[in-house]
């Protein structure tokens, strides 16, 4: 992918990460102790939490795509965080954030089911 294009593609993701951040976290009610009825408390709860893990998905998607910005700018987008080696055309389409070959991603979701890390544990680690 032309690095261009996947400066603007990633550009247009930030920006839409940081309109969808904005709505959950600004004019969400429940998130700002909107009026709810005593016996929706459960349902309330729990629709806050839902409404904090989007948000914290959806904070951990900018930080993947900032840290593939500052990749452009310093030269290293496509090429694997972990191993140096390429990654693949068709793989920096589908995901332009993407850090990582496929064999160094495939090894990271094995180490991280094995020790019950969450997707997210750091902001440049990229799907």
């Amino acid at each position: 992918m032309e690095i261009s294009v996947a400066r603007k593609r990633l550009e247009e993701m930030r920006a839409d990460l940081d309109r969808t951040v904005s709505i959950l976290v600004g004019e969400h009610h429940l998130v700002r102790g909107g009026g709810a009825e005593a016996g929706d408390a459960g349902a309330n709860l729990t629709e806050a939490d839902r409404n904090a893990a989007a948000v914290q998905t959806a904070l951990a998607q900018r930080a993947e795509v900032i840290a593939a910005l500052a990749r452009i700018d310093d030269g290293s987008y496509g090429r694997c965080v972990d191993c140096a080696g390429p990654v693949p055309e068709l793989r920096l389409e589908a995901r332009p954030a993407t850090a990582r070959c496929v064999p160094c991603q495939a090894k990271r979701d094995r180490r991280r089911r094995l020790w019950g890390r969450s997707p997210h544990a750091t902001a440049a680690t990229g799907p």
